[in-house]
Parts: C-alpha cells; structure tokens; sequence
C-alpha cells in the first residue's frame, strides 16, 4: 500500500511539473507574439548584414556599409561610415509583395547621428529582377516601385513618396511625386517613417507615428504629374499661320513727332553754375607713391620691369575740398526727352496668343485603381555628405496596428531615451533654462507652418531660419520676426494680387565665427553645387573726388 501511494504522488508530481511546463511554454509563445507579430518582412540588423545584403559593386558606390551601434544604445543598425560618399545595397525579399491586395505598411527607422546637411536617406523598394536588374549591379537605374523617405540638400527638404506607374497605353513608366511632401526633422535623434498604402487609393505618411500628409493615388491634387494623363494635349503637328497676328498693341501709324522734340540732345550737361570750392588744390594728385613701400630683394628690373612703389591716398586731400584739376559737375539736361517713340494703340488685326488645336490623347488611360508592379527587393541607393547615418527596424506588414506595435517597441524607448539625453546635455550647457520648453514649441509649430502648400516658394528660407534658431536659441525672437516677413509678404500678395513681390528676409544675429557647411542633393544636382568654388570679387577702383 505504501508503495503504490507512493506512486501515485509521483505520478501526481510529474503531471503537476508537466501541466506547469505547458503553461510556462504557452505564456512565452504569447509574449512572443506580443512582442514581434507577423511581418511580411523585417530587418533589425541585429546580426551581420554581409551576405544577406547585396553591396553594389559599380565603381562609383565607395561608401563602406558597417553594423554598428546606435550611438547611447545597445541596438545596432546599418550604417553610413564615411563622408562625400556614394552608397548601394540592396536585399531580395525572397517573394515579392503584392502592393494591389489590401492594405501594405512601409516602415524604417534613421538616425543622423552627425546631423543632415546634405544627403539623402531613402529606401528603394524593387521590382522583381526579371525587369532587367541584379543585386550585384544595383544603381540609380535600377527600377523600382516605390522611394520612400527623407531627403535634405539645399532648397529640397522633404520626406520623398515617389511611385512608378507603367502606362498601360504607351508602356512608358511614369515617375509620379507626391506634391507638398512634409519636412525631415532636423535634429539627431531616432525617427521612424511610416508609409501606409490602403485600398481605397489612399496613402499616408507617418513621421514617428504622426500623420503628416493623406493623399490620394488618382488625384491630381496630389501627385506631379497625375496618375492619369489629360484627355487632350496640344497637337505638334499644329503649326501658327503665318498671318497670325499676336501683337495686342501697335505703334499708332499716323502718330507724328513733334517739331521741338530733340532727339540728340545729351542726358546731361555741365552745370555751369558750378563754382571751383575754396582751397581746392590744383597741383596736388589724388594718390602718391607709397613712402613705406620698398623694392623687393629679388626684383630684376630686367626681368620684372621698372619697379615702381605703389599708390597710397594723398593725405593734403584728407584736408581740402579735392585735388587735382578742377572740372564743372553734370546735371541732368532739362531738354533731354530721348528718342522719339510713336504711342501705342489698340491693333485691329489682334487675334489672341496662338495656342495649336487639341487633339485627344494617345497615351489617356482612366482607372479606379493603381496597378503598382510588385516590390521583390528594397535597396539603399544614396549620395550624401554626412556620415552616420544609422537605418535600422526596416519593415513591410499588412497591418496597420502591427506597424503601431513595431514602432511602440522598436523604436519609442529609444526616442525617448534620446530626448532625455539631449534635454540634459542641454541643461548642462546652460541652453534649458525656462524658455527652452516655449522655444521647442515655437520652433515644432513653424515646422507644421512651412508645410503649408502656398508657402512652397519661401519654404528653403524659412527652414534655413528655424534651423539657425535651433542651433542659437538666442535668436529665437529674431527669427519668429523674419518669418512674419515672410508670411505678411505672402498674405499681402493673396489679398492684394499683382507682381509677385521679392521677399527679402532679414539677418538674424549670427555668432562670430562664420559657419560653413556643405551643399550636396541627392543626385547630379549635388554633385555639381559640391564642386562650385568661391571667386574673390574685384577690387573696386576707389571713387575720385571730383566724381562724388
């Protein structure tokens, strides 16, 4: 009896501990999938990319791709190590996705450690090769079905969505940009954007979580050049007849100019009225040889010519009205009326500005939805002028809520851990006293300002302004001020219409040493302001006295 109960105990004990093991092994599959859902596909660079990544091997990408740490965290991405570089890597997913069914979430995380002068930052997701690609050879040129993400050099500033549509009448691909896309955050810390492809034609961008801009595939609102072509478009067969008359106004044929009107007489004249200044000195010269100049020790007057001192101000002038010979000043003549002009008047013969015939459209299509080639691939083709840039947590899912997860999981703490950090690297350097938090608040709302789509003409100076007031803080009522400039000069044109005035922004403080920095874009636009050299203007003559 005792040994068979004491069995049963163990009996008992063991399916005890296997009941428990089963509940310890259920509990971990559900943090698991908490904790990193279904993914399409997901890159967290958290162990080597070689080999898994394709690094192009044209001769112009020398960029070196490393696995390094985000700089403060233990979370390692895919970085940009060295400056005024070229860089391509691309990775095949395997299978292609599918952008036509449902609902497709594109999502990454950058960081400019270093900042962001001039570069771009953006993915490539990648038709399937049989387009006419390898990895291998991955460039520019590779084709591709969508550009997602930012881009900063110059006067671009933008977060980029551009998609490649192909025209089911000419066959053409066809480049269609999102129009007014929003600004790249300007500072160092960890941002993540998010593009959200639905299926009713919408698409939104997300700037760590917060939408910045909807749009819609099929509108013409929202994409350059629309999706679908216009219906007519200018013959080039049609050509201007001859007899086409342009002309609104013609000189007046039987205007007659009058008798007295001189057409040599000069635009101005000696004033003879004019008297020589008392002890206005004749004899003396405007300029003297320089008493302090000496010959050079190697001159060669054979060689090199007569050595002659150089010129310096005659300081007798300093004290008198002028030197030199005297001579009566200009004025303008009150008889000048220049050359004689007929004045215009309405032409009989006007028949408009010539425009040729439309004609229908050989290349119009009409659709209720895009028909977007598959992605099989998503590559990194840049050129920028900074380094460390840091991508990490690439994502594609189906599912908003999903992508939310990843971003809560992925890249939140560290955000936050960032801005913990560079509040108290500020408060360390002296900068976050109790206008810091208002001057953060300014500056965020000047952000959300310069997105507004009349703004598009001022928007490169306006962000040049709010990012010199992020680097001076002082500065900052200085700058609130030339940005009303700017906004008054804008509503005044709206309100009142007419000649587009020139807006002219006024200087802010700025430090004592000069700052420099460098101007590169994202394609051979950067390359060429890169390679523009400073030119030393010519010295100006110095004015005589007798010409002031």
């Amino acid at each position: 009896m005792v040994l068979m109960e004491g069995r049963r105990k163990i009996t008992e004990l063991m399916l005890l501990l296997l009941l428990l093991l089963i509940g310890c092994s259920a509990s971990q599959i559900q943090v698991s999938s908490e904790n990193e859902p279904d993914a399409i596909f997901y890159e967290p660079f958290s162990e080597s990319f070689e080999g898994r990544w394709i690094v192009s091997s044209k001769d112009e990408y020398k960029g070196v791709w490393k696995l390094s740490k985000s700089e403060g965290h233990d979370d390692y991405g895919l970085l940009v190590s060295e400056k005024a570089r070229k860089y391509a890597v691309v990775k095949d997913l395997g299978k292609a996705v599918s952008l036509k069914d449902g609902t497709i979430v594109l999502q990454f995380e950058v960081r400019f450690q270093n900042g962001l002068e001039c570069g771009g930052a953006y993915l490539k997701y990648l038709r399937p090769q049989e387009a006419g690609w390898k990895p291998e050879e991955f460039d520019n040129d590779s084709p591709y079905s969508i550009m997602f993400g930012p881009d900063k050099c110059g006067s671009t500033n933008k977060v980029h969505f551009i998609f490649k549509h192909k025209n089911p009448k000419s066959g053409e691909y066809v480049e269609h940009h999102l129009k007014d896309p929003p600004s790249v955050p300007s500072d160092k810390l960890s941002h993540v954007y998010t593009a959200i492809l639905k299926p009713n034609n919408e698409v939104s961008i997300l700037i760590n979580g917060e939408e910045k801009k909807k749009a819609n595939f099929l509108s013409a609102k929202d994409f350059e050049p629309a999706l679908m072509p216009a219906k007519t478009i200018p013959d080039p067969d049609d050509k201007k007849p001859e007899d086409w008359d342009e002309r609104e106004k013609i000189p007046d044929p039987h205007a007659v100019k009058p008798d007295d009107w001189d057409e040599d007489a000069p635009m101005e004249i000696e004033d003879e009225d004019a008297v020589k200044p008392e002890g206005w000195l004749d004899d003396e010269p405007e300029e003297i040889d320089d008493p302090e100049a000496t010959k050079p020790e190697d001159w060669d007057d054979e060689e090199d010519g007569v050595w002659e001192p150089t010129k310096t101000d005659n300081p007798k002038c300093s004290l008198a009205p002028g030197c030199g010979e005297w001579k009566k000043p200009m004025k303008m003549n009150p008889a000048y009326k220049g050359k004689w002009s007929p004045p215009l008047i309405d032409n009989p013969s006007y028949k408009g500005i010539w425009k040729p015939q439309e004609i229908p459209n050989p290349s119009f299509f009409e659709t209720e939805k895009p028909d977007f080639e598959a992605i099989a691939a998503i590559g990194i083709e840049i050129w920028t002028m900074q380094d460390g840039l840091l991508f990490d947590n690439i994502l594609i899912v189906d599912d908003e809520k999903v992508a939310e997860i990843y971003r809560l999981t992925t890249w939140k703490p560290k955000f936050e851990n960032e801005k913990e950090k560079q509040k108290a690297e500020e408060e360390a350097a002296g900068l976050s006293d109790g206008l810091s938090g208002f001057q953060k608040k300014i500056f965020d709302l000047l952000y959300k300002i310069v997105d507004v789509p009349f703004l598009d003409a001022y928007k490169p100076k306006i962000i040049d302004l709010i990012e010199k007031g992020e680097k001076q803080p002082n500065i900052t009522i200085g700058i609130i001020v030339s940005i009303m400039v700017v906004l008054l000069t804008v509503v005044f044109k709206i309100l009142f219409g007419g000649k587009k005035p020139k807006v002219t922004v006024p200087e802010t403080d700025r430090p004592a040493a000069a700052e420099t920095s460098n101007t590169q874009g994202s394609s051979e636009e950067k390359e060429d302001e890169s390679e523009k050299e400073e030119t030393a203007a010519a010295p100006r003559r110095r004015p005589t006295r007798r010409e002031t």
